[in-house]
């Protein structure tokens, strides 16, 4: 029991907050929510015993705001705070000034923040713990004959990372020498980029990312609460994790808790916190990063060790003795409920739950922040909340996901619902007649997404584009309805584009009825128009948002000529990194934004002279 954390700020929002929020009521601690507009409503703001609005319209004005965060922790006279993930949660600045205001950072030191943050710091923390990252120079980037050779020397494909990604961020697969030199060029520091924030790694192939889930107190105890695999990806972020890590042999799962060790002691961690890896096919174990804090997936840890790791992450902060995780009982699956598209390579959109209804019975819980009649705001997150399914191993448990996926609804906004269904029914993924190293990390963007990164490159978002991406066409998709005939319940399937044909003469006989589209539809027409502008872009030379995003980088200037498949404008839309490319070769005639700049769907971006570029 923590007994000297009295009253908590929780730096959050959301299901993580209201997770947070629970487990302090259960140990007696008073909690402290803090809420923007858009969350004003929201379940855990209700549950808190007490709640601060953040005023401001922008996650900098609000969950962001350190200083304002800092006032609200003096003026609730609350000891204690925790970052949840996300925002602040890996913010050295952030946790000084908490522990500098006398209060409990729930988290690990400053020093280890900022050690393991930078990821090029982190492949030297890795060095001298003796754990071997996947290869690549633990330097930024300086010159073009560097990174050829370091490509030439180990192969194609390589990655330019962000030293500053997470999530996913600031990923870049190249995969030969005029891709890497276009990188080169779009990001040269001369011309104003930002090559020193990148460094290059080896792109392995085939290999499943598989982490440990640990815990070290501040008397020097360690334990690996249990491993897990997050190989199920979607542009660097995942979707599904499971627990155990599935697959592993014996001497690959005691060196995943070596190194994990190794890695904690290096740097004295204190609290709780993931080690990712890369393993083989072959039984290789590269190191990957430390993620310094509680992550989303952290679900199907406590369900197979039994313990709630919130609880333990107070108990350590509060310099009390972890509790050393039992052997893994039984098989976890945890599914990222987010309101995104399938029809359009999962892109986030947002809308108002008009219908819930979550699945229950043995082995199920609901992570969720939200109820029906909120609000999903573009402006934050998109995921909604977290199914998590557990039985009493792994081929019990994919069966169970199946039932559970049947019981799931939710209505007003799309949701990877449909795509869920067919990954736990393919045989690569449930292991049950496949190969266990079917399934890496690029497997369900291969298979179910973009079938080739390069077709997006027509002036839209990878995310959006799917005219090459090997998608079926509306015909070949369809929409099951439930009607009664002769009083008898029965599921009608109907061609996708009939009911699309039947909607729209609807719509054409009377303009002023206003229908519900299907869901995820509208979604997926927006998809689609913007496909058919990507034709008009390459001749009119106006490159248009197609969601309502965030400008994070513009990588030409004013009269650069550049070729087709440029990339010219990067978007972040509810976390999310979508690339905006040239549809055509021109010049870079005008441009409209700039970074940290939000955008409307439709807002234009950039336009080309098209007519000065060379085909």
């Amino acid at each position: 029991m923590a007994s000297n954390v009295k009253k908590l700020l929780i730096a959050n929002r959301g299901e993580i907050a209201l997770r947070v929020v629970r487990t302090a009521r259960e140990m007696g601690i008073a909690t402290v929510a803090v809420y923007s507009e858009q969350d004003r409503e929201s379940q855990y703001v209700d549950l808190a015993d007490e709640a601060f609005l953040l005023s401001g319209d922008t996650y900098k004005d609000t969950y962001l705001n350190e200083d304002v965060l800092i006032d609200i922790l003096r003026r609730t006279g609350a000891n204690a705070v925790h970052p949840g993930y996300g925002f602040l949660s890996e913010v050295p600045s952030f946790a000084s000034k908490v522990i500098e205001n006398g209060a409990i950072w729930v988290g690990p030191s400053a020093d280890a923040l900022i050690e393991l943050g930078d990821k090029i710091s982190a492949r030297r923390v890795a060095a001298r713990a003796k754990v071997p990252p996947v290869p690549g120079l633990s330097e930024p980037v300086s010159s073009i004959r560097k990174l050829l050779d370091f490509a030439h020397t180990y192969g194609y494909p390589i990655m330019m990372k962000r030293t500053d990604g997470g999530g996913g961020h600031g990923i870049t697969v190249v995969n030969d020498d005029e891709e890497l030199r276009r990188f080169f060029a779009s990001h040269d520091s001369l011309q104003g980029g930002d090559l020193n924030a990148y460094f290059i790694e080896k792109f392995v192939r085939a290999a499943r990312h598989v982490e440990t889930q640990c815990g070290r107190d501040s008397h020097g105890n360690f334990t690996v609460y249990s491993t897990r695999d997050c190989s199920l990806q979607r542009r660097n972020q995942k979707l599904v994790e499971e627990a155990p890590a599935p697959f592993l042999n014996d001497d690959i799962i005691d060196t995943l808790g070596e190194y994990s060790r190794r890695l904690f002691e290096t740097v004295d961690y204190v609290g709780l916190g993931t080690c990712e890896f890369m393993v083989t096919e072959q039984g290789k174990v590269y190191f990957l990063e430390v993620n310094p804090r509680l992550q989303v997936e952290h679900t199907v840890s406590e369900e197979v060790c039994g313990l709630d790791l919130v609880r333990e992450q107070l108990v350590i902060a509060d310099g009390g003795e972890l509790t050393p995780a039992p052997a893994p009982r039984g098989h976890s699956f945890e599914l990222r409920i987010t309101s995104e598209d399938p029809n359009t390579n999962l892109t986030p959109a947002a809308g108002t739950l008009e219908r819930i209804v979550w699945p229950t019975g043995p082995g199920v819980r609901v992570d969720t922040g939200v109820i029906e009649g909120d609000s999903v705001s573009p402006k934050f997150d998109s995921m909604m909340g977290k199914v998590i399914v557990t039985a009493q191993d792994r081929e019990t448990a994919v069966a169970r996901v199946r039932r559970v996926l049947d019981e799931l609804v939710i209505e007003g906004v799309p949701t990877p619902i449909p795509l869920f269904k067919e990954i736990f029914r393919n045989d690569d993924f449930t292991a049950e007649h496949g190969h266990p190293f079917s399934v890496h990390t690029k497997w369900l963007e291969s298979h179910y997404l973009n079938r080739e990164p390069a077709s997006a490159k027509s002036g839209q978002p990878a995310s959006v584009s799917g005219a090459a991406s090997g998608e079926p066409s509306d015909s070949g998709r369809s929409e099951s309805f439930v009607v009664e005939v002769n009083n008898r319940r029965v599921k009608l399937t109907v061609p996708l584009d009939i009911v699309e044909n039947l909607t729209g003469s609807a719509r054409a006989r009377d303009a002023k009825r206003i229908t519900q589209p299907l869901r995820g539809g509208a979604l997926q027409h927006a998809g689609e128009k913007n496909k058919g502008d990507n034709g008009d872009a390459a001749k009119s030379g106006i490159i248009a948002s197609p969601m309502q995003a965030v400008v994070t980088r513009i990588n030409v200037a004013e009269g650069q000529e550049v070729a087709k498949g440029d990339l010219i404008v990067v978007l972040e839309s509810m976390k999310m990194e979508n690339y905006v490319y040239a549809p055509a070769a021109g010049t870079v005639k005008k441009i409209f934004v700039g970074p940290a700049n939000g955008v409307e769907a439709g807002d234009t971006l950039v336009t080309l002279d098209v007519k000065g570029g060379k085909q």
